[in-house]
């Protein structure tokens, strides 16, 4: 067993907010956790904040790496260090509308990366093929396909992680979507031009999330809600969103925070290969993406991912939408682990989850990353 303490700072535990705490750590997990702290080993958190690790749900690349690219165990474990450094500590990496082979290649390495042990991969995100051209974004139409036999038989196979699936409900069944979800695919709206009619069954078939609100979905009209008003009027499902200040207006994400449960929000990064990388330009699928003062973008100005890190989510969450760093955290952690039916595994500071936590200084800039109680970054 091994004990961690903290002090003078912000902690944010399942039971409350604490000033100081002392951590026991017995096999990657939290054993107990004293609200006091005294010793020469305690860490001063010098006014800053302890928080659960970030889980991102959307992760297409970092550290130089994009995963289409590079569907490997070493690909995924470069994806994952550069994300550390930021306060990621699980994450889904991202799979963008690829071939059959790409992604049997992709579910194959993270199954692989699971059992290697590569810190913090707890799934995969297969965002596409199976989307709408109209509501395409950077993807490659070029990669789309119907949901046939062959690719339903490949993402309904036993995984070791949790496999998410971004799909148009207009182009797939409701029974389609209920024989994924009996596989356990977690089933998203993205990428959709569907109406609000069809986007309600969908979520009526079993659909629990919404892959980067807002984003690449048919918007919210008065006489024709879309995808974006079947979201915001369920009260249900999970709801993935890029604070960056370029995917989203800030009054919209404000104005969407107040129709609907806060835990049933999710930041996501959407990170590309720039983040943890000096290196801000990379290609997808042929086609040159740079990045100029944090917006990443085609040649002809489409958006392509971002250059987002979790850390940054969190800040942007509080600085520009006025949520409480707590209840950023909790978007940050408790609610993608809920999404992922792993809430009894991580999502919080609390006795019996994963000792996986950030550091973030004051002004809530990234600081250190434990995972399973040991400093990884």
């Amino acid at each position: 067993m091994t004990t961690v303490r903290f002090a003078n700072g912000h902690i944010v535990t399942a039971a409350g907010l604490l000033t100081e705490a002392t951590f026991e750590v017995a096999d990657g997990r939290i054993a107990r956790i004293d609200g006091h702290a005294s010793g020469e080993d305690v860490v001063d958190l010098d006014d800053g904040w302890l928080l659960p690790g970030f889980i991102d749900t959307q992760v297409n690349g970092g550290g130089g790496v994009l995963f289409n690219d590079v569907p490997t165990v070493e690909g995924i474990a470069a994806i994952g260090e550069a994300h550390r450094s930021f306060g990621t500590t699980a994450f889904l990496p991202t799979l963008i509308s690829d071939t059959p082979d790409v992604i049997a290649r992709a579910l194959d390495a993270v199954d692989q990366a699971i059992d290697a042990g590569v810190p913090g991969v707890v799934g995969i995100h297969v965002e596409g093929p199976v989307i709408a051209v109209s509501r395409k974004g950077i993807h490659d139409p070029a990669r789309f396909q119907d949901l046939d036999d062959e690719l339903l038989a490949l993402l309904t196979r036993p995984r070791r992680g949790r496999v998410m699936l971004t799909l148009a409900p207009e182009r797939v069944t409701a029974a389609q979507i209920a024989a994924l979800t009996a596989a356990g695919v977690i089933v998203s709206i993205g990428h959709s031009e569907a109406t609000y009619a069809t986007a309600a069954a969908g979520i009526a078939a079993g659909i629990t999330g919404v892959t980067h609100l807002f984003n690449a979905m048919s918007p919210l009209s008065h006489r024709a809600p879309g995808v974006v008003g079947a979201a915001l009027e369920d009260q249900s499902v999970y709801c993935g969103i890029i604070v960056d200040g370029f995917h989203v207006d800030d009054a919209a994400l404000r104005i969407a925070l107040r129709a609907r449960p806060i835990d049933r929000f999710m930041l996501v990064s959407d990170a590309m290969p720039c983040v943890g990388s000096d290196e801000k330009s990379f290609v997808l699928q042929g086609r040159p993406i740079h990045v100029a003062e944090g917006r990443c973008v085609g040649a002809d100005g489409t958006l392509a991912g971002s250059d987002l890190d979790m850390a940054g989510a969190v800040r942007n969450t509080v600085n520009r939408l006025g949520v409480a760093p707590e209840a950023a955290a909790a978007m940050a952690s408790t609610s993608p682990a809920a999404f992922l039916g792993l809430s009894h595994e991580r999502g919080a500071l609390a006795v019996g989850l994963a000792a996986d936590w950030v550091r973030l200084t004051r002004d809530l800039q990234p600081a250190g990353t434990w995972i399973g109680g040991l400093r990884t970054a």
